[in-house]
């Protein structure tokens, strides 16, 4: 690696080798490559003069890029598309005269983008379903386990740790949604021309619009698309890359969620991220399990997030066919978006295949906090004895005052249930009380629903994809 001139983290620490390459200058000039052999093979057998062994030659040459000589004819054009055109030439010389025929730039600068950012998204969603795989299992493991809600990081009602499990898996799985939503909804630019009009082709084919529409069809067949758009100017609209990238803000929106929260449950010793054995949290305190992998999680997350309205103003910035404000743009937020999720995902993998839980922890905090909550029950209770419910229900509130100050102002442990067993109005002795306080009552429905929602949405989701389980999770170099 170089060390005297910068390197994006995205590449040298976090991204995947895998989506490395998608956004490498081998996928994008080969992918060039591809859509040049694509258009002369539609042109040939739309009745133009190129010839079987022009694109045999085209073929035998595709990954035959000399990226030195592609470099020098770009320096002395100014212009990338035209240096891999001669390029290409000079590898298949046969080929020259028919090569990138009737296209303007766009043809495999566009069409390429829209074929890696599909790949890109399919790349992202396979990683997406290990990590609802993952978080799957974790939910069924723990969908019994009671623990202390919060609402404004205040104790509220009782939880599971498995339901608390299912809310990051939905809004995991609203971004399937929207993953496959804008996969499926993906088209080629195909051959438009300078400013969408298709001008050059019909002179090439003698103002036959019929051949026109043919070769385009052939094209995305041969690209593995279903269609291309209906109308554009000489580029596809930068909505695309918006949308693309918004979708990619969803799983990192998702996924920070998730990290903010188990970075919480760290504080509180109730969950942790895995912790490795030779694994520093701190330089200056040995002691520290500092979460620097959901940390690391909401930092790229955050860059994602912003890198979508990135796109947006790129977006509403383009003038009627064409103008190229977007180019030296796309050629950063694009991928940099697309390498930060890919790690987002990673490290999301990780974390969800080796949570750390401790029940102790979790019923102590619940021990803390349950008198409180099982007031309305004990104050039932009490109502069933002969008590009268309104001097019941204020009684309860002077002794939870009470108990709240205890606690808060001198630290001591709370003492609800003595304070209430020593009232005689309500008929009844702490172990009594205590036996109001099964934490398994308290947790209503959690465990049921995070059983159906996993039988009824989440298994079906992932089966539809062929995903049985999380698969080997991911190590993290760094």
């Amino acid at each position: 690696m170089s060390t005297d001139t910068y390197v994006s983290p995205l590449s040298s620490r976090y991204a995947s080798r895998e989506m490395r390459y998608l956004f490498s200058a081998d996928k994008k000039f080969t992918t060039w490559r591809r859509l040049w052999i694509a258009l002369a093979r539609a042109e040939r057998a739309l009745g133009l003069d190129i010839t079987e062994g022009q694109i045999a030659e085209m073929e035998a040459r595709a990954e035959d890029i000399d990226y030195a000589y592609a470099a020098e004819m770009e320096k002395k054009l100014r212009h990338d598309v035209m240096a891999h055109v001669h390029a290409f030439g000079k590898a298949a010389p046969g080929a020259m005269p028919i090569i990138h025929l009737g296209a303007t730039s766009c043809y495999v600068g566009d069409n390429a983008d829209i074929i890696i950012m599909r790949e890109a998204l399919e790349l992202v969603r396979g990683k997406l379903l290990r990590v609802i795989a993952a978080l799957a299992d974790f939910a069924e493991r723990y969908k019994d386990l009671p623990a202390l809600g919060f609402t404004h990081f205040q104790p509220a009602q009782l939880v599971t740790v498995g339901k608390r499990a299912c809310l990051w898996i939905n809004d995991l799985m609203l971004d399937l949604a929207e993953l496959t939503h804008r996969i499926d909804s993906m088209r080629l630019l195909g051959s438009k021309g300078a400013t969408g009009t298709q001008a050059s082709f019909m002179e090439l084919f003698g103002g036959d619009h019929e051949k026109i529409k043919r070769m385009e069809a052939m094209i995305a067949d041969e690209m593995g698309f279903a269609s291309v758009v209906p109308v554009s100017g000489q580029t596809y609209s930068r909505k695309e890359d918006y949308f693309a990238l918004a979708a990619l803000s969803g799983v990192a929106q998702s996924a920070a969620k998730f990290a903010s929260d188990m970075r919480l449950l760290s504080h509180l010793k109730e969950c942790e991220e895995p912790f490795e054995a030779d694994q520093i949290g701190s330089s200056a305190m040995p002691y520290k399990r500092n979460p620097m992998r959901c940390e690391r999680i909401c930092a790229l997350a955050r860059y994602v997030v912003s890198d979508a309205a990135n796109a947006a103003q790129t977006a509403s910035a383009q003038w009627f066919e064409r103008t190229l404000d977007d180019s030296a743009n796309k050629r950063i937020s694009v991928p940099e978006a697309f390498l930060a999720a890919d790690a987002i995902l990673n490290i999301y993998l990780n974390v969800a295949s080796g949570i750390k839980v401790y029940p102790r922890v979790i019923a102590r905090r619940i021990g803390e906090e349950l008198p409180f909550m099982a007031t309305e029950n004990i104050m039932m209770k009490a109502v069933k004895l002969g008590g009268d419910r309104q001097k019941l229900h204020e009684a309860i509130r002077v002794h939870s005052v009470a108990a709240g100050a205890v606690v808060k102002e001198r630290g001591e442990a709370n003492d609800l249930l003595a304070r209430i067993a020593a009232d005689p109005i309500f008929k009844m002795t702490e172990a009594e009380l205590r036996a109001e306080l099964d934490p398994a009552r308290f947790t209503g429905r959690a465990a049921e629903q995070t059983e159906e929602y996993l039988r009824d949405a989440v298994r079906p989701a992932l089966a539809a994809r062929g995903v049985t389980g999380a698969g080997e999770a991911p190590g993290l170099e760094v």
